[in-house]
């Protein structure tokens, strides 16, 4: 990008998002890691600094209520021989849901009087990769790889406790190759009503819907794609129009090219950003709260790495490997990782 214009981009981001704050200097970030044994840990819903959520590879949704000194665990086997393998976690009204990936998809409402399946669909393809509820608490949203030539997508409108699936008649087609990733539970993002989910493999596109997934749009990007693990893993934004994703190639995870990009229009245009520079591909990003948009983080198998310029710059806080990480305040996130939760503090 010439300098020019990078100059003209840095000024646009910063009228879009507000301007009265002044990003932070951080240089490290401090963590105290839980072990979880023989779990792989992708789903994390974060409630405050004592209390999380998780689910996992080993069908247990587990949870601390004193900032991680002791955990417990509900563990839930399908028909007495499936071990669900968990790859999205949602709260909603008191309940806590979780969605397997494979066949067959089962999606859970777990509580403390019942566990009990709201949403099962068996075929060879089926593959849910995330899920999240809109603020009004009665609309949510998950999404898998295609079973036909459409994204699979199903919805609720009640709370959790009823789904359905829409029709291909109602979404964009998909690229043959095209599909989502199971990576953090966070390549879909909601906002008010509007929703986006990004995709990978043969292409790297942005869905976007503004009545919370009765239609939709679709996006090009100048993301890394064409082949089955290159793409766009994570998104997140902090207004309607302010947005960055990351990602890249999981199976050539030191290649930065191609791999984060940013929107200035509520996702319908893509710009890549330190292009051939730090982060290499990440598996979730997230606006640290409060920041007006300036100060991101972004983690993945490759270790962690921050930007106090809404992604434009980075700098690298800790080779240490994490899948998910959501923020509870300005300083302070759950992250999870490969048999084991962690407690991250910027400094």
């Amino acid at each position: 990008m010439k300098r020019i214009e990078l100059f003209f981009l840095v000024t646009i981001i910063f009228i879009s998002c507000k301007k009265e704050y002044k990003p932070r200097n951080i240089n490290t970030a401090d963590i105290t890691t839980f072990k979880i044994d023989s779990s792989s840990i992708r789903a994390i819903k974060a409630v405050d600094n004592n209390n999380v959520f998780f689910a996992d590879s080993k069908g247990n949704i587990g949870k601390t209520q004193d900032g991680g000194k002791s955990w417990s665990f509900t563990k839930i086997v399908y028909n007495d021989s499936i071990t669900p393998h968990f790859r999205s976690i949602a709260l909603n009204n008191n309940n806590v849901y979780a969605l397997s990936i494979a066949n067959p998809a089962l999606l859970y409402k777990i509580n403390a009087k019942e566990t009990k399946i709201v949403y099962k669909e068996e075929h060879s393809k089926v593959f849910y990769d995330a899920l999240q509820f809109f603020p009004d608490g009665k609309n949510g949203i998950a999404v898998g790889d295609p079973t036909e030539s459409c994204p699979s997508i199903i919805i609720t409108s009640d709370g959790g406790n009823s789904w359905s699936k829409i029709p291909c008649s109602k979404l964009p087609d998909f690229e043959n190759g095209e599909a989502f990733f199971a990576a953090s539970n966070t390549n879909i993002k909601i906002m008010n009503n509007t929703v986006w989910i990004v995709s990978g493999g043969k292409k790297a596109r942005v869905l976007k819907s503004t009545d919370k997934g009765r239609t939709w749009s679709i996006y090009d990007t100048p993301f890394i794609q064409g082949n089955g693990p290159q793409g766009m893993y994570s998104v997140d934004f902090y207004n309607e129009l302010c947005g960055i994703a990351i990602g890249g190639d999981y199976s050539n995870s030191d290649d930065n090219c191609a791999n984060k990009a940013i929107t200035i229009d509520g996702g319908k245009t893509w710009t890549l950003v330190a292009n051939n520079q730090e982060p290499n591909y990440k598996s979730c990003i997230q606006y640290v709260p409060n920041t007006n948009g300036k100060e991101v983080v972004a983690v993945g198998k490759t270790g962690i790495s921050f930007s106090n310029n809404g992604g434009l710059n980075w700098k690298k806080l800790s080779d240490e490997s994490f899948y998910a990480i959501q923020f509870v305040d300005q300083n302070s996130a759950w992250v999870s990782g490969h048999e084991k939760m962690g407690k991250l503090i910027l400094k």
